[in-house]
């Protein structure tokens, strides 16, 4: 079987895990943690990083600095994982899911502008499999609007628009590090706080409600509950795992670049013959290679492919179900404008296996079993 996803692993996390278990610190917030740290905003230009627990609780730190309550309006598009809905409805917001544009799955701007009411209080693009949404449109729109932006960047540690990280270009970006994501610790994410004046609040948030930060920077002389708070630091083994992913990061992306030009490159013929499509990626956005997906004529005939490769030794999957027509999304959200694209899209796309490590030749076996499945 060649399996869709194989966790991330390069060769030293062992020893650096090793070495924390020998520091005898292996709880939140030790070398490991701000190293990491350090990595993250080397690579992001952002001004903080700060570790968590998932990709799901930097998305519930950062609705929680947006302020967003009861009454309040959060627009993002219906395909995407719970995750990003939840962590604005356990602040008691309402959900305002928008349609997609079919060409990246990314919400559509347009649509969100129209969205827009006077309880709007926060967007939150996704950069759905590592492709950038339109910052520019975004945030001029924000800026107008006065909005609070959200990155949700899991899938997209390492992508840019026009040259910058994904994630950085917000009020708060969430990234994740669960293991099917490029880099891994297991479970965790990161937030990344661009907004300078968030920065001292959300470590705050993130240590328990207390001035812990501040006091080991010797900035006060005792640490006290001073806001609300939980506990979302990683472990330092966790942390260690991390590390030598983000250190060598860029080997890591070259490593799914070559699999992802893999597919794509063989795929053209039958993109070309109207078969099937392939993933869009805008002159302004250079991509992780997060995923590699395609897309069918129609739900039956995906299901008839993806069963056609699982009896070759291929597993493939589809991806979210659009959160506006699951049980929680009737009771916590509403689906502004017409869903153009949104389900029908969701139901014609299938990911292949990627993942660091893929060999040429079993991403070959992929490729060759595809096209069986449409001689």
């Amino acid at each position: 079987m060649i399996p869709f996803n194989v966790p991330p692993y390069i060769g030293q996390e062992d020893g650096y895990v090793l070495e924390a278990i020998h520091n005898h610190k292996i709880c939140g917030d030790g070398a490991f943690t701000k190293r990491c740290h350090a990595a993250l905003e080397s690579m992001t230009g952002s001004p903080k990083a700060l570790l968590t627990t998932s990709g799901t609780s930097a998305l519930e730190l950062a609705a929680i600095l947006s302020e967003v309550g009861a009454g309040d309006e959060v627009i993002m598009p219906s395909f995407t994982f719970s995750s990003t809905a939840n962590a604005f409805v356990l602040r008691g917001a309402t959900i305002v899911f928008v349609d997609v544009e079919p060409e990246t799955m990314n919400m559509d701007v347009r649509c969100m502008r129209e969205a827009i009411t006077e309880r709007t209080k926060v967007i939150v693009p996704v950069h759905y499999a590592g492709v950038c949404c339109d910052m520019d449109a975004i945030e001029e729109i924000a800026r107008e609007r006065n909005l609070f932006v959200v990155e949700d960047a899991a899938q997209a540690v390492d992508s840019t628009w026009k040259g910058r990280a994904a994630g950085t270009m917000s009020d708060v970006g969430c990234y994740s590090f669960h293991e099917t994501k490029n880099f891994s610790m297991g479970e965790g994410g990161a937030a990344l706080i661009n907004n300078a004046g968030l920065i001292e609040r959300a470590e705050v948030l993130r240590e328990k409600g207390t001035d812990r930060s501040r006091f080991f920077r010797g900035q006060v002389d005792k640490y006290t509950w001073v806001d609300l708070g939980s506990s979302i630091l990683p472990s330092e083994l966790n942390a260690a795992y991390l590390l030598p992913q983000l250190e060598n990061h860029q080997m890591v992306t070259q490593n799914r670049m070559a699999r992802w030009l893999q597919y794509d490159e063989q795929f053209a013929e039958l993109k070309a013959a109207g078969i099937i499509e392939t993933p869009y990626i805008p002159d302004d956005c250079t991509h992780n290679a997060h995923m590699y997906y395609i897309k069918c004529t129609d739900i039956a005939e995906r299901t008839a492919l993806t069963d056609f490769l699982r009896q070759r030794g291929v597993l493939a999957v589809f991806h979210y179900i659009p959160l506006h027509s699951a049980l929680a999304g009737s009771r916590f959200s509403r689906f502004h404008g017409e869903d153009r694209y949104t389900t029908r899209e969701s139901e014609r796309l299938l990911r292949l296996p990627l993942y660091y490590g893929l060999t040429q030749e079993d991403c070959q076996t992929v490729i060759d079993t595809v096209r069986a499945f449409y001689q």
